[in-house]
């Protein structure tokens, strides 16, 4: 309506009007990013699509644009140059501070020693969206609250609720935030050269003012007393952290263990002239976690002669009994120190140590010396592991003594995969005074060399058949505990007599499986153990191969029993 009417209503209720047909209401988004940086572009349309003023030329614009096109085609490399591209404040400063450098002074009340304190702060201007920040540099010691005074916000500089602006700072001039006056005095060189870029003309830097009180205390105080030879306070101020680290040998005859040479660290805080003793661990010592062989503590060295009769033992050692303590004279690398009655080596020292003597010590050599290389005892010693108890097997006990958490003992997966299901079968009986004959089977299993009884069921002989024996590693007679030799396919020979767990077995018949699997490994099977096999069976000279062919397969069958009475599964079951 504004537009027909050639003026604009004022900005009050009632005398705007709404366009209807306006549904946008967005701003232009004129922030982009290209190759990872951003990018701006100037706005070319405003709130809602609408039409920016600045692009909508005026009568008079238009009629200098007329009467300039003459000079448009004459001189038109005057009008060639291109505006500034356009770039919001958050791309133009981003990441541009002012840092200025002021400081306030604190009243310090009922205390005559100072009436003030002058306390240095940093001020950070952010440009990016005119924020301040406030923070006060720790001084170690100060016992005072210092670190951030006032986190970053921008900050009322009146009633009004008007803000600093970066155009409101400048040196030698008083800040007042939050009732509290900061002297600004010096800022850094690009502060310095964004305001002389901006026209501003900065003023002359100032001096930070002293402190009184520090100024006091750096001058030596007026007394009639006699100066002290020794300044507590002042090695407390320079040498607090400071500490000389050696490294030492032990030689301790009366260790109880075979360990007699103990490594050590000797620990001397300059601070207060005390010694602390710390013994180096290895790792996997297995030795309880308290390093500390002696605790922190000022250590005498030479005693006054009133002090021979003095209970040491039970009194505490002051300053009036001793004549001298140790001091870092007294410790050199190379040479031994006597400490508590005992004897330490120094034969080397940290770098920081090194440095100290080297500017407060001169004449003190402090180069390290050679140790002479020691045994690794612990890696030459053989595991001893105690006698076997008798409890559960070989192999589970030994688990006890290797780990801490017992472990299921290893087994030879390789000889478990090829060997599974594969069960060398003999006929045995046992012999005894009873003159009735017990028929057993003997099944010894190749994938883990574990042997089982099975005993035959007899008609009117009064024994009861069944299981005899349970699969288990049999030893042989005569074998330690300690170290067992179990039987192997090598001692199952016809004819042969076992002796299990007291009871002795006579073999007298094998199956054709047995055969087959003792030529395979001929060569580690004693030939009289082969040839009982291939005489009781019948078979001579024969090979395996021929014995399958007259029937006979290899899932280890037996073949006869002692009777010469063929073997069946059935027989197995009962």
């Amino acid at each position: 309506m504004s537009s027909h009417l050639g003026f604009k209503l004022p900005l009050l209720p009632g005398y705007s009007f709404r366009d209807p047909m306006r549904s946008a209401f967005h701003r232009s988004q004129t922030l982009g990013y290209k190759a990872g940086s951003p990018v701006a572009r100037p706005p070319t349309v405003g709130i809602g699509q609408a039409p920016l003023e600045s692009q909508q030329l005026s009568h008079q614009q238009n009629t200098e644009l007329s009467f300039d096109a003459a000079e448009l085609m004459y001189e038109s490399s005057r009008r060639s140059s291109k505006l500034p591209d356009f770039a919001p404040s958050y791309v133009a400063f981003d990441k541009k501070v002012l840092r200025f450098f002021a400081y306030f002074t604190e009243d310090v009340l009922y205390s005559p020693n100072e009436e003030y304190r002058v306390r240095p702060v940093n001020i950070y201007y952010y440009l990016e969206d005119d924020s301040m920040e406030l923070f006060e540099p720790e001084v170690e010691n100060s016992g005072l609250l210092q670190g951030k005074r006032i986190k970053r916000h921008r900050v009322l500089k009146n009633a009004l609720g008007e803000n600093y602006n970066w155009k409101d700072l400048n040196l030698a001039t008083d800040l007042e935030v939050y009732s509290v006056k900061y002297r600004v005095i010096q800022c850094d060189a690009f502060t310095k050269e964004f305001m002389e870029s901006q026209g501003i003309i900065l003023s002359e830097p100032e001096p930070l003012p002293t402190d009184p009180y520090i100024t006091r205390r750096q001058a030596p105080p007026s007394t009639h007393q006699s100066p002290s030879d020794f300044d507590s306070l002042h090695q407390f101020l320079t040498m607090d952290r400071q500490v000389l680290r050696f490294f030492a040998m032990w030689d301790d005859p009366d260790t109880p263990d075979k360990r007699k040479t103990i490594h050590v660290s000797i620990m001397y805080y300059l601070v207060d002239d005390t010694v602390e003793i710390r013994e180096i661990h290895e790792a996997n010592s297995g030795r309880d976690p308290f390093p500390i062989l002696m605790r922190r503590r000022r250590l005498p060295k030479q005693f006054k002669e009133d002090y021979e009769c003095f209970p040491s033992c039970v009194l505490e050692v002051s300053s009036k009994e001793v004549d001298q303590y140790y001091s870092p004279k007294d410790f050199q690398v190379g040479k031994t120190v006597k400490l508590l009655d005992r004897r330490f080596l120094l034969y080397d020292c940290d770098v920081f140590t090194k440095n100290y003597y080297l500017t407060n010590h001169p004449d003190m050599d402090m180069k390290p010396m050679e140790l002479p290389k020691e045994e690794d005892n612990i890696q030459d010693r053989k595991r001893e592991i105690p006698p076997y108890n008798g409890f559960g097997s070989l192999e589970d006990s030994q688990q006890n003594c290797l780990y801490l958490i017992p472990r299921p003992a290893k087994k030879d997966m390789i000889k478990l995969l090829e060997n599974d299901h594969k069960v060398l079968r003999y006929s045995a009986i046992m012999e005894s005074q009873d003159p009735k004959e017990r028929h057993f089977i003997i099944s010894y299993y190749l994938s883990d060399d574990m042997i089982s009884i099975f005993e035959r069921q007899t008609a009117n002989s009064g024994m009861i058949g069944g299981k005899f024996l349970k699969k288990t590693r049999i030893p042989k007679p005569g074998s330690t505990v300690e170290n067992p030799e179990f039987y192997s396919p090598a001692d199952f020979a016809i004819g042969a007599t076992l002796s299990i767990f007291s009871y002795r077995f006579v073999l007298t018949d094998a199956d054709h499986y047995v055969l087959k699997y003792l030529e395979s490994i001929s060569d580690q099977i004693p030939t009289e153990t082969l040839d009982s096999v291939r005489q009781r069976l019948g078979v001579g000279t024969t090979t395996s191969q021929q014995a399958e062919q007259n029937g006979h397969n290899e899932v280890g069958e037996p073949s006869l029993d002692c009777t010469g009475r063929n073997i069946t599964p059935t027989d197995l079951i009962q």
